[in-house]
């Protein structure tokens, strides 16, 4: 056995709801789904030059460049859910850990012939555990250690984000975690979970204006427009409409006889003295 202590960014990349598709889809084309899954997922480890440490519902990744890691989370989450029609969350955390590098005799039994240990991988799981379906959450040194760091992998309209300070179980510090994505949804804060407590941050990230798209600008010019609707009734319709000379001014006091008794009601309700 061999320990060697050194700095990886660490993934963690679980399935959702894996366990209902094995119970619901039955163990033999369960299998065949799953494997299908993993030979895509393999490939983006190859691709990105990272390592396979351990599988099950998802994979255990390290990764020597902070960069890669995320690449490749974020080309993941675009592609290989849709395929496999299961959601999946990923956390990245960059820290020092100690490579355990086992001996032959026990790697020909079934053990791994590389383990990881240290608080780095907890960390990582802990961030994982946060993840809604899509999203992929750092740590702040995974964030520190990428900042600024993009290349032609890094898929366009990338954004990041504070999501706030969260507390895990089991860890000394609170921990500072951002959100990595594309899309707005991606970007949300997570809730606590049953072993990370949200301590405080923003309750919504919301869209820059450069990073709107047709949904959202169409809803940013809605919400105006009935705003100005309102204003504009508020402040022209209404005085028109309560007051009879106006209305006799323009021409619409006999379409609208009725008002004047509601206003009368309305302001004999509340105190108002005509």
């Amino acid at each position: 056995m061999k320990l060697i202590e050194t700095k990886l960014a660490i993934v963690l990349l679980d399935l959702i709801g894996s366990t209902k598709f094995v119970q619901k889809a039955g163990a033999m084309q369960a299998a065949k789904w799953l494997q299908h899954h993993d030979r895509l997922t393999r490939s983006l480890i190859f691709k990105f030059n990272g390592r396979e440490i351990d599988r099950s519902d998802g994979f255990l990744l390290s990764f020597e460049r902070p960069i890669d890691a995320v690449n490749f989370a974020l080309i993941y989450q675009e592609t290989i859910p849709k395929r496999i029609k299961l959601g999946c969350r990923i956390g990245i955390h960059w820290g020092t850990v100690v490579e355990v590098k086992q001996d032959e005799i026990y790697t020909l039994t079934g053990a791994k012939s590389i383990e990881l240990e240290g608080i780095a991988k907890n960390i990582a799981a802990r961030t994982m555990s946060l993840c809604q379906a899509g999203q992929v959450l750092l740590t702040a040194e995974a964030m520190k250690a990428i900042k600024g760091r993009t290349n032609n992998f890094t898929p366009k309209g990338t954004r990041y984000a504070c999501a706030g300070m969260y507390r895990f179980k089991g860890v000394k510090e609170p921990q500072i975690i951002y959100t990595v994505g594309a899309s707005i949804e991606s970007l949300q804060p997570p809730p606590s979970s049953e072993k990370v407590k949200r301590l405080g941050g923003p309750k919504k990230i919301k869209s820059r204006m450069r990073d709107k798209k047709l949904k959202e600008w169409l809803e940013w010019f809605i919400v105006r427009f009935f705003m100005i609707m309102i204003f504009y009734v508020l402040t022209v319709c209404c005085p028109i409409l309560i007051d009879p000379h106006l209305r006799k001014l323009n021409g619409i006091d006999d379409l609208l006889y009725w008002i004047d008794p509601i206003v009368e009601f309305i302001m004999i309700y509340f105190g108002g003295v005509l």
